[in-house]
């Protein structure tokens, strides 16, 4: 498995993750259709010039065009102070294989290595059991429940945190 950045060329794939209902059923249901090239214009820019990270996941490198889903660290305000906060999504014909663990656990290696981001939250929705599990598998604190924005919505999730370790 490798990642590498998103590009305007991914919009097949975010297609695939976010307008279709079972991806998106732990995240409020699909989204419309209309406006995915310019959410992916906006996520290649910004993975450019490394306001975020904002990785496709691909499980075999020598096939770059297959695409398994992604995962992003990114710095925001969901409106109770700043944050850097995870997130990943992997297409159903690759979930159960382990690679959405090995994505986040990759990106939070390469956070720490870079001393980059600080604490790291993450917000599965509380009903997410492989999401929370990947949480709690690589070591984040659950801090409790907590209501969180996405897509213009507002998502039930388990509030999970991870602290870089001290070298």
């Amino acid at each position: 498995m490798r990642l590498r950045d998103v590009t305007v060329d991914d919009v097949d794939a975010y297609v695939r993750m976010r307008c279709d209902p079972v991806m998106m059923a732990e995240l409020g249901g699909p989204l419309p259709r209309e406006g995915i090239e310019d959410k992916v214009r906006r996520d290649a820019e910004e993975a450019a010039a490394d306001e975020s990270w904002i990785k496709m996941i691909v499980p075999e490198p020598d096939r770059p065009d297959v695409v398994a889903g992604s995962v992003t660290v990114w710095s925001h305000d969901p409106g109770n102070g700043p944050l850097t906060e995870i997130g990943w999504m992997v297409l159903p014909e690759f979930q159960g294989r382990g690679l959405g663990k090995r994505a986040v656990r990759a990106l939070l290696e390469r956070a720490w290595s870079e001393d980059r981001w600080g604490d790291i939250h993450a917000f599965p929705a509380t009903s997410n059991g492989p999401s929370n599990g990947i949480c709690r598998s690589l070591g984040f604190r659950l801090v409790g429940e907590r209501d969180m924005p996405f897509a213009e919505r507002v998502l039930r999730s388990n509030h999970w945190t991870i602290t870089p370790p001290r070298s």
